[in-house]
């Protein structure tokens, strides 16, 4: 399963890294990946005018987006585009941060799980 992970370098710059979540066949229920800690389930909905600045991410997470489409722009000026179903494994926790702007005019709802 492909991911996209943000984390800073030495400097505190940002930038996209994509990884790949190895997934092993489990039977008849599909393909599974291993077990990935987490501490909490935050659900969360955001307005169609969300267009957050430089931030850094509060807290190492996962953020799985449930529909909706959004753009992030890393420290580097890479920009990439994320739909419904994209899962992203934020960690630039420190540093600049990332800026989010959301693409779509609805609400768009997401999942954010904690990890360590």
């Amino acid at each position: 399963m492909k991911i996209t992970r943000i984390q800073a370098d030495a400097d505190g710059v940002t930038h996209f890294e994509d990884r790949e979540i190895p997934l092993e066949p489990a039977g008849t229920i599909g393909r599974l990946s291993g077990r990935h800690p987490a501490g909490a389930l935050i659900f969360r909905e955001t307005s169609g005018d969300y267009d957050f600045d430089w931030h850094p991410a509060p807290q190492k997470q996962w953020v799985v987006l449930l529909d909706g489409e959004i753009e992030i722009e890393t420290g580097d000026g890479a920009v990439r585009r994320f739909v419904g179903g994209d899962v992203l494994q934020l960690e630039d926790t420190d540093g600049r941060g990332h800026r989010t702007r959301q693409i779509n005019a609805g609400t768009r709802r997401s999942l954010f799980i904690p990890f360590a």
